[in-house]
């Protein structure tokens, strides 16, 4: 009976956005994050001898994985360990709605999946700390030193206010925003984004921090624009966070040149999201049909791909 109750379990996660405090939320300062409705899914299947997985960028035996995909095969290991099972009996079959390497949470997503499906699998209860333990292991790898932000985000459905040391908070928003997410189709490097960020303090301390700690000061601007509902505060802190960002020198001309272009065109506010030198880039507009509009514009100014939602919604278009 047991054999038949665990022939399959399913694991999902959600991507995330970071709506502002990129970069510094490294340095200890507080950053906001809200889920994106793009998921991820993991089924594991009874399936004899070694693991095997599969997906859109790798099928083959867990032991054969590539070198960029040791962060997702150490924390697929580690959690059989946690579960006290043998590396065996199971084939993994993980589809995306996120594109890799723009900066929504593809890494943290595909490893919460995994880990939720694993452990639904063996019939074993998962507390968050097991979860954030494990997909860390995956975060490691891919991103050399995470602040955490992105494993937190993706593993909940609400708006969050993180700062390290794992110190989240909820943000219920007065009313719901209307987000388009536009992908540049260039792969950000966020190992080399915080290495970046990292030299330029080693250079210019005082000039960095002083950015820095007006990134914290958009950050709890924005803190407040969510819990009253204010649409114009928080574009308009969008756009400064970029011009930030620039400063710290993790833009690039496409995604500087797609933020232009949206505020020319009526959004109340945009940026890049996420580490940076590719990836993504998110606006704000005043309603839906407005979001429509800008998402278009978007992919006439060189965009890959623009989706547009409600942050009250599980519906992206």
């Amino acid at each position: 009976m047991d054999q038949l109750k665990r022939q399959e379990a399913f694991g999902e996660a959600h991507g995330k956005l970071i709506l502002v405090g990129e970069h510094v939320v490294v340095y200890n300062k507080p950053a906001i994050a809200i889920p994106i409705p793009l998921k991820i899914r993991a089924c594991i299947r009874d399936n004899p001898g070694e693991i095997s997985v599969s997906s859109s960028i790798y099928s083959g035996k867990l032991t054969d994985m590539p070198e960029p995909l040791t962060g997702i095969s150490d924390c697929i290991k580690g959690t059989f360990e946690r579960c006290n099972k043998a590396l065996e009996g199971i084939h993994i079959d993980v589809t995306s709605e996120l594109p890799q390497g723009r900066g929504l949470g593809s890494s943290a997503a595909s490893a919460t999946a995994v880990v939720r499906a694993i452990y639904k699998y063996f019939q074993k209860d998962l507390t968050k700390e097991e979860l954030y333990s494990l997909v860390g292991l995956a975060e490691t790898y891919a991103h050399g030193k995470p602040s955490g932000i992105d494993m937190v985000a993706v593993a909940g459905d609400d708006a969050i206010l993180f700062q390290k040391p794992e110190k989240v908070s909820m943000l219920p928003a007065a009313k719901p925003f209307h987000m388009v997410v536009a992908d540049t189709g260039l792969a950000g490097d966020t190992k080399k984004a915080v290495e970046h960020v990292k030299k330029l303090i080693e250079q210019s301390p005082h000039t960095i921090e002083l950015i820095m700690d007006q990134i914290e000061d958009i950050v709890m601007g924005a803190k407040k624009a969510i819990l009253e509902g204010d649409s114009e505060l928080l574009g308009s802190l969008l756009l400064k966070n970029h011009e930030k960002l620039k400063q710290l020198e993790v833009s690039d001309p496409l995604l500087d040149h797609l933020v232009e272009a949206v505020i020319s065109s009526g959004a109340l506010g945009a940026k890049l999201t996420g580490a940076g030198m590719g990836g993504c880039m998110i606006a704000l507009t005043k309603d839906r049909s407005k979001a429509e509009l800008i998402s278009e514009k978007l992919i006439k100014e060189g965009a890959k791909v623009a989706w547009y939602y409600s942050t009250d919604s599980n519906r992206i278009d």
